[in-house]
């Protein structure tokens, strides 16, 4: 997988005389799991007080969006940098002189100087806000920003949850019919094997919450 990196001015924006962004890379990555991608080189972006580099094999699943959500926020997109930047910095920085407030917000101003419009950002922000709740080591300072979040999830809620709702149900629905051609091909095969050990297999579904 490629991405030909941030746009021109997203290297342009400097503060306090750092220039910021990262340095014009590709994303080059190797699938090990089902939703799970190693980098194959290191990402150094350079953020306000700072540089962070990613180096090179380490885990990611880019943005972690629930299949509901996907057609509002993608797995990869624009932000695909700033996503593998913030799991680096949430698995491996977080705890070690960096606070998960501080790794959300720096996932925002990655996303930014790569030219993500201003809603998506925040949004995407106020999503990770809510799943630093998960873990206790993650809620210190929590609701420094909880008005933030709070109004952020109030405007999209309205406009996202109707569409995820309906493409939940979709999915269960198609997830019973997945089921109900299963059932019958599994028990021919538990037939046919017997004959014939060579039989294609059928593979049971799944309902993942994931891609």
């Amino acid at each position: 997988m490629t991405n030909e990196g941030a746009p021109e001015a997203a290297l342009a924006d400097q503060r306090g005389g750092r220039t910021l962004g990262f340095d014009k890379a590709t994303v080059d990555v190797r699938q090990v799991t089902d939703d799970g991608w190693i980098t194959l080189h290191e990402l150094l972006y350079h953020a306000t007080r700072e540089d962070f580099t990613v180096p090179l094999h380490q885990p990611t699943d880019f943005a972690s969006v629930p299949r509901e959500f996907v057609w509002f926020i993608p797995r990869y997109g624009r932000y695909t940098k700033a996503a593998i930047l913030h799991d680096y910095l949430c698995r491996e920085r977080v705890g070690h002189g960096l606070e998960r407030i501080e790794a959300d917000a720096i996932l925002r101003q990655a996303m930014r100087e790569e030219g993500v419009s201003f809603m998506r950002r925040w949004i995407m922000w106020a999503a990770v806000r809510w799943g630093a709740l998960t873990k206790a080591a993650d809620r210190k300072d929590w609701g420094r920003e909880a008005w933030r979040v709070v109004v952020l999830t109030v405007i999209a809620l309205p406009v996202v949850a109707p569409a995820a709702v309906v493409i939940l149900i979709t999915r269960f629905v198609l997830y019973v019919i997945e089921w109900l051609v299963y059932l019958p091909l599994a028990a021919n095969r538990k037939m046919r094997v017997q004959r014939h050990p060579d039989a294609k297999k059928v593979n049971k579904p799944a309902f993942r919450s994931k891609l």
